[in-house]
């Protein structure tokens, strides 16, 4: 048998899953706590009393012989003696020892004598009561009056286990744990009590008089704008921020100004919990299904018990027929039967009837709210009403579910709850947390010098824009990386020094002062994306602005057309650099022509088909169209009076036959085609008499034309990285060429007109051939830097020590060849190093 302890372990639930549980749950529960131990109860009593006790019933008065003074011992049911028909007294017969009782208190007399019995004892006569009494406990007495209290125990055990099937079945268990997890961590988070006291205090006036004369709100949690008036912001501010009311003077506790730094942390891992189990949850009504499921099968089974103990309460009763046919033992066929245990049982079932009655009617209560409202959906209208946040989402499937169950509980945990659905009261603690952190000091330390030697701020990966960073007044360009929710405030209009600002993945938002501010003062703007829309449209308003870097995937699949607003306001804008995955040059950029000087199109492989807009651009001074995948040099270049150089690096261009359409740029004077397979330079090339920078690097030449040559003005020539032989005489020619690189080809030969070059101040012969380098590299008094590493030298001539401003570090050369030369040339070099070093320090 079970005892009540054993049994009440299968309703045994997590005290933390009692938010779960509603009062028709809870009262179910203790309705099954009195069933399982009146079953018990029931149980019990019946194994330790239950039994019935017979008497034979006589056939026939008529047939019915006296009753003999004597009978033989063991005879009680039998034959008499001659055949006579022997009938057992209305009363029980006693045993041997009651008789030899009887016969000491009532001694033989003379005029009665008692035969005394003759025979062995055997107690025939009780074993045939037993018997009897055995026999017609199965077969007289009803099934139900036997088994009554252990149905009601199985009843039980399967109405508690449908009960809670859902806390225990794996599908809904682990879903259902997490949420309780999370929902009680949410409810004592300080964040929650932060975040909801400023409408506490409003709503109550009894905390307003009980906190009279405490600090009041800190500044980080005031208004900025009184309710009701207009936005002030751009429309990348569309979306909604904590709106804290100014009507009412709001008091907070001291005590919950600041956060500590793992209260922080701990509400920053609640909202990223909140948001995976709200994606994990939402998109299933498991747990719905199976609490309606488990419910219909309660009130099912409510019926199916009410409707068949309804008819077997009759059949329990005190008395019963018996007819067992054991005529051949006892000699009756009729026995009268008591159930001693008959009217307790009967209480007992009429009890257990009235509680399963109840049982049923909790159930059918519990069916009706779960089918007259939408449970799969659930609205914070409410709490967005009452609290600052709102943004609240509202939910559904199964999370709804869960928070409808809670609200039976106390709807004060799922507006607690809710602070951590709000996407702003997340934005809200991450700019205290981040304020807090990010001091002015921690910020000063990371300010530093770039290569312009401009005061510089990088932040990166953070989750705002600490409020610190508009104190750094002097601060001169500011980087901003992978922010998600950068924020420029009005404060910004005191770094009067800002001309820069880099927006790298971060899409910012920006107040209208302080847009008013940057429309101002920003000079050169950097926004690196990843699609054309995450481009703020406060950019394209920035009618000062002269710098325009975008970084990013231009040619949207969405529009056919370059997803650019108009720039036609960015009046002043004179350089825009687009690194993209462009084919065809953007219209829009047309509204820059009049204004625009220098163009970069950095295309990353993408082929630019289209380059016709170009020619629109007639003030462009310098254009670069870089990885373009173009394999000739585009004729709308041509129609650019006004360019003065012109980047064509990383390209397919095989040939430069067009080069001589060059010489109608009059200003063209720097010419880079670095970088692509050309395999020969024209005789043309002379033509562009003005070209002073040529760079010809990472190609596939083989020869330099002696036409080359003629280009007089020529300052800098690299032909370095391709498969030169010879370096023509002719290179003499070229009096005003300062640096010369021809580094990485097949030369052997230095020829000795190259030192007529007397302004070279840089000379890179590396990784060639060359044996043997002239003594005239002494007439190059200006050199500075000269390459010779990866050559076949076995010496360096003295007269390098001619050359006054060549020094060791400007040397490139192998140890064991610089060993080579002289001791007072190296002595002379080394001493003008030290002194230079000297006077440096």
């Amino acid at each position: 048998m079970f005892t009540l302890t054993e049994v009440a372990s299968l309703n045994d639930i997590q005290p933390t899953y009692k938010i779960l549980k509603p009062w028709w749950d809870v009262f179910m529960d203790y309705l099954g706590v009195v069933m399982l131990m009146l079953a018990i109860f029931a149980g019990t009593m019946q194994i330790t009393k239950d039994q019935v006790v017979c008497l034979p019933v006589l056939e026939s008065l008529e047939d019915q012989a006296p009753v003999p003074t004597e009978r033989p011992p063991g005879k009680a049911f039998g034959s008499g003696t001659g055949g006579g028909h022997v009938t057992l007294a209305a009363a029980p017969l006693a045993s041997n020892e009651q008789t030899d009782s009887v016969v000491q208190h009532f001694p033989q007399s003379s005029a009665v004598r008692q035969p005394q019995p003759t025979g062995l004892r055997t107690n025939l006569d009780f074993q045939q009561y037993v018997f009897v009494n055995q026999m017609c406990y199965h077969v007289a007495l009803p099934w139900y009056s036997k088994y009554f209290p252990y149905l009601a125990l199985i009843h039980t055990i399967v109405l508690m286990v449908s009960s809670n099937f859902w806390f225990k079945y794996p599908k809904t268990s682990s879903k259902i744990e997490h949420f309780v997890s999370i929902l009680g961590k949410c409810f004592e988070s300080p964040w929650t009590t932060k975040a909801l006291s400023e409408t506490a205090c409003e709503d109550s006036e009894e905390n307003k008089q009980r906190l009279t004369g405490a600090s009041t709100l800190p500044k980080h949690l005031s208004t900025s704008s009184e309710e009701g008036s207009p936005n002030q912001s751009t429309p990348m501010l569309a979306k909604s921020s904590i709106k804290f009311s100014a009507e009412k003077p709001v008091i907070e506790v001291p005590s919950m100004t600041i956060l500590d730094k793992k209260d922080g942390e701990q509400a920053k891992a609640l909202f990223e919990k909140v948001r995976k189990f709200r994606t994990h949850v939402e998109d299933s009504d498991t747990i719905y299904k199976l609490y309606v499921a488990q419910t219909i099968i309660k009130t099912v089974k409510f019926i199916l018990i009410l409707c068949y103990t309804m008819t077997f309460v009759t059949s329990i009763k005190f008395d019963h027929d018996c007819e067992p046919e054991i005529k051949h033992l006892t000699g009756y066929n009729k026995f009268k039967c008591t159930h001693n245990m008959a009217f307790m049982l009967k209480k007992l079932l009429v009890s257990y009837i009235v509680l399963i009655f109840v049982y049923g009617l909790v159930c059918i209560y519990t069916l009706f709210w779960l089918f007259r409202r939408p449970l799969k959906e659930y609205s914070f209208e409410k709490v967005r009403e009452e609290s600052s946040f709102s943004d609240i989402p509202d939910v559904k499937n199964d999370f709804a579910f869960l928070l409808h169950m809670v609200d039976q509980y106390d709807q004060l945990y799922s507006k607690r709850f809710g602070v951590f659905l709000s996407e702003v009261s997340e934005n809200k603690l991450r700019e205290i947390s981040l304020n807090h952190e990010w001091t002015f000091e921690k910020l000063r330390q990371h300010v530093t010098r770039n290569a312009q030697d401009k005061l510089e701020l990088h932040l990166f990966m953070l989750s705002g824009v600490p409020d610190a960073v508009f104190d750094l007044t002097d601060i001169e360009v500011l980087k901003l990386e992978l922010i998600p929710e950068a924020r420029i405030t009005a404060k910004i209009s005191q770094m009067i020094n800002l001309t820069e600002l880099h927006f790298y993945h971060c899409p910012a938002k920006v107040e209208q002062t302080a847009f008013s501010f940057l429309r101002d003062h920003l000079r050169c703007l950097h926004v690196k994306f990843t699609d054309v829309a995450e481009i703020p449209t406060w950019v394209y308003m920035l009618k000062n602005l002269r710098e325009l870097y975008l970084v990013g995937n231009l040619n949207s699949e969405n529009n056919k057309m370059i997803g650019l607003e108009s720039l036609r306001d960015l009046r002043h804008l004179k350089v825009l650099h687009l690194k993209s995955n462009l084919t065809k040059i953007p219209t829009n950029i047309t509204d820059l022509s009049p204004h625009l000087i220098k163009l970069v199109v950095h295309n990353d492989g993408t082929k630019l088909l289209v380059l016709n807009s170009l020619k629109k651009m007639m003030n462009l001074s310098d254009l670069e169209l870089h990885n373009c995948e173009l394999e000739r040099i585009p004729h709308a270049i041509f129609s650019l009076t006004n360019l003065q150089e012109l980047d064509l690096k990383s390209n397919n261009i095989r040939t430069i036959e067009e080069v001589i359409s060059f010489q109608h740029l009059k200003r063209l004077n720097c010419l880079k085609l670095w970088h692509n397979k050309i395999i020969s330079i024209p005789l043309s090339i002379s033509h562009v008499k003005n070209l002073e920078f040529l760079y010809l690097s990472h190609n596939k030449l083989e020869s330099l034309p002696t036409t080359l040559f003629n280009l007089l003005k020529l300052r800098y020539l690299d032909v370095s990285h391709n498969s030169i032989v010879v370096i023509p005489p002719e290179v003499g020619f070229l009096q005003n060429l300062q640096h010369f690189a021809i580094t990485g080809n097949k030369v052997e030969v230095v020829p000795k007109q190259l030192f007529k070059c007397t302004k070279l101040r840089t000379l890179s012969l590396g990784h060639n051939c060359i044996s043997s380098l002239p003594e005239k590299i002494g007439q190059l008094l200006q050199l500075t830097h000269l390459e010779l590493k990866g050559n076949c030298l076995d010496r360096l001539p003295a007269q390098l020590g001619q050359c006054r401003l060549l020094r060791r570090n400007g040397l490139t050369v192998e140890d064991h060849l610089f060993d080579s030369l002289p001791l007072e040339v190296k002595e002379s070099i080394s001493q003008e190093i030290t002194a230079t070093y000297a006077n440096g320090v």
